[in-house]
């Protein structure tokens, strides 16, 4: 309620000379993005994005993610409308941290973090946030599309599939808007930023395929627990040794320096997995977004072990084609 009794039309804004002109500028890239998401991308026409709203404070929610301390399958909570999902958000962020601490002392490995975004899923018309404001262009319109993507396609309990498939269509939407834009370098930083974002997450990967090794293994919970900070401390290492091939990067410090663990490690997989496997979809069908949805939609309604079958086939076939993850380009997923 709070969050919807708040907004104010942007175009009311943008007119109203009281209106800041640093907010006003925003508020116009917003519209122009939010146009572009409606008539290039095919997302949903409505009165999403088209208000605007101050909380008053850095983040939408705050989410919680847990995992048992020898697992890396999240704790999940279900609720009506939205069915199971892997994390439990708060619009307080006290109520977070409380709620963190209790799982915490019950023996889960934990993961609290801010969201700027936040979707009622198309039951109301959801608005842009000054939490979005600060970010950089590509970042605004990925958010928009990411959200957008959700009121488009969104399966209840099955939070791998709808986030990958809102973050697909981030990523391919945010590109296709840089490349309509006299962006100068804008646009080859983006790709860069994703050709590094998609090998820090393949180092992640083998994290959590070396994790899962150990935790199948039957040993005493004690050796497990000092193997486990073993693979965490060799992490370090080859993150790096990782470093060093990204001429020093340091933008993952302060992520890692917060304590990474399993219910970390199972948010990143959780928006990345099944990536691969709508881009694949997408090229199936000749980069065309409204086949895309009703491919996607089609999938949506299989049974889950069916459409996990499927998904897993797709990605295969991304990964041995080494298809583009967008329509020009060689870019990864996102964290």
């Amino acid at each position: 309620m709070e969050l919807l009794s708040g907004r104010t039309p942007i175009a009311a804004l943008v007119q109203d000379p009281s209106t800041p002109s640093d907010l006003r500028c925003r508020l116009v890239e917003v519209q122009e993005i939010r146009n572009f998401a409606s008539q290039t991308l095919k997302l949903p026409e409505n009165g999403s994005y088209r208000y605007y709203a101050d909380l008053g404070r850095p983040y939408a929610t705050w989410n919680v993610v847990a995992a048992p301390e020898f697992s890396l399958d999240p704790k999940k909570w279900c609720f009506p409308i939205a069915g199971c999902v892997t994390y439990k958000g708060f619009f307080r962020q006290r109520l977070a941290e409380e709620f963190a601490s209790d799982l915490q002392e019950q023996g889960f490995d934990i993961y609290l973090y801010g969201v700027a975004g936040y979707s009622t899923l198309g039951w109301f018309d959801d608005p842009v946030l000054n939490t979005f404001l600060e970010q950089p262009p590509p970042s605004l319109a990925g958010l928009i599309f990411h959200e957008l993507a959700h009121q488009r396609l969104y399966v209840p309990g099955d939070t791998a599939f709808s986030e990958s498939f809102a973050m697909t269509v981030e990523l391919l939407g945010v590109e296709q808007w840089l490349s309509t834009r006299d962006c100068g370098t804008s646009f080859e930083d983006y790709r860069q930023a994703k050709h590094r974002e998609e090998d820090f997450t393949d180092l992640l990967e083998q994290l959590r395929d070396r994790l899962s090794a150990l935790y199948d293994k039957p040993l005493a919970v004690t050796e497990k627990r000092q193997q486990k900070r073993q693979l965490f401390d060799e992490f370090a290492q080859d993150y790096q040794s990782w470093k060093s091939r990204w001429n020093g990067y340091s933008g993952y410090d302060r992520w890692l320096e917060e304590g990474l663990n399993n219910a970390k490690l199972s948010s990143v997989s959780t928006y990345q997995h099944l990536v691969p496997s709508f881009r694949a979809l997408f090229e199936q069908n000749q980069s065309d977004f409204a086949a895309f949805y009703r491919d996607a939609e089609r999938l949506a309604r299989l049974s889950p072990r069916d459409r996990t079958r499927e998904l897993e086939k797709l990605r295969e076939i991304f990964l041995a084609g080494q298809l583009p993850l967008s329509s020009s380009t060689n870019s990864p997923g996102t964290l």
